[in-house]
């Protein structure tokens, strides 16, 4: 029998997946009867706080005696539990959600958030994009929840696409975009911002854009009425099943920036939409816009568009740069010698 064909290939993969379907779900079994486990010791302390303040303690070394190579135990995860348990006293919630995240995810948002709601939101995100807890903790430190939820979006999404994809575009979009991975620099121009965007920090561009974004060019070359045009960047999201058109403006928003990336988004419906995509849509990312002047230049364009502020990592605020000493105020404040002149060094120059 011959083990190279397609059939016998076929049937190892098959067995492969099933094998890597029941390890995530001994993994996820495992992590749930974890933070089960974490409530229950939570609520039966917290049943007990008239014992005072050395009760954790206490409970915290007679669980080391009775278990020695069990870990999680300390006195310091036993108050985040009873800070759990507290916390979260409707079980639906905590089975919905928060009993599939790990216990390192849940410290975070229960530590960060006071708010129920954002405190629900992040959790979802969390576990349908499959955020790490440091990622989680940069998307709280970044504000995702106000750029993404609250934030009052300069869009024509609700006259330009059906319901529901209407709404789904609007939510996933933010406003600002946060480009802290690049460094802000006076007269800083749009292809070196793309340059950065596309070359050197490309896995942080594509998390700060959000879930379902592949990247297919940016520079990306049409030709129409045989002339050259070119999109600063070209995106497809596989959750909109939609392409995505990107314009980088590294100046304030003026109304002619939106009629321009309508013609780009009218060329890609007409030479690279499938009839099975959804209509493209455009984003415009700019360093300052006028919400009034932007809601003017939207409200006749024909193709949904956004347009959409983008901040960049500010070097130091103006306020404190006189603050800071120079190189020469530190050697003279360290009365560094002079260093003696090497002779072999400046004969050699």
């Amino acid at each position: 029998m011959l083990l190279n064909t397609p059939e016998y290939l076929s049937i190892v993969n098959e067995i492969r997946s099933h094998i890597k379907v029941a390890q995530l779900r001994a993994v996820l079994s495992v992590n749930n009867e974890l933070i089960m486990l974490y409530w229950n010791v939570g609520k039966t302390i917290n049943e007990h706080k008239s014992w005072g303040d050395g009760f954790i303690e206490n409970l915290a070394r007679d669980i080391k005696a009775a278990f020695p190579n069990l870990r999680g135990f300390s006195a310091r995860n036993l108050r985040h539990m009873t800070k759990f348990a507290d916390t979260y006293q409707n079980l639906e919630i905590l089975q919905q959600v928060l009993q599939n995240l790990p216990w390192r995810h849940n410290i975070s948002l229960m530590d960060r958030l006071e708010d129920t709601k954002q405190r629900g939101w992040y959790a979802v995100q969390a576990l349908e994009n499959g955020w790490s807890s440091s990622v989680l903790d940069m998307q709280i430190d970044s504000n995702l929840y106000e750029r993404q939820v609250l934030a009052d979006k300069t869009t024509n999404f609700k006259h330009r696409l059906p319901v529901p994809q209407s709404d789904m575009v609007q939510q996933s979009l933010k406003d600002p975009y946060i480009f802290d991975f690049i460094e802000a620099r006076q007269n800083i121009l749009e292809h070196e911002i793309e340059n950065e965007l596309v070359g050197r920090h490309i896995t942080q561009f594509l998390l700060e854009l959000g879930a379902g974004f592949a990247f297919i060019g940016n520079q990306y070359h049409l030709e129409i009425g045989n002339q050259d045009f070119y999109i600063d960047l070209l995106f497809y999201n596989l959750k909109l099943r939609c392409y995505v058109v990107i314009e980088l403006k590294a100046k304030d928003f003026k109304p002619e920036y939106a009629g321009k990336l309508n013609f780009y988004v009218s060329a890609v419906d007409d030479m690279l939409k499938a009839d099975t995509d959804n209509q493209t849509i455009g984003i415009l990312l700019c360093r300052k816009k006028n919400k009034l002047i932007a809601e003017y230049a939207l409200k006749d364009i024909d193709k949904p568009i956004s347009v959409n502020e983008f901040k960049l990592l500010d070097k130091l605020p103006k306020e404190y740069e006189n603050i800071l000493p120079t190189a020469e105020d530190i050697e003279k404040r360290l009365n560094l010698p002079d260093q003696p002149e090497d002779k072999n060094l400046s004969s050699n120059l």
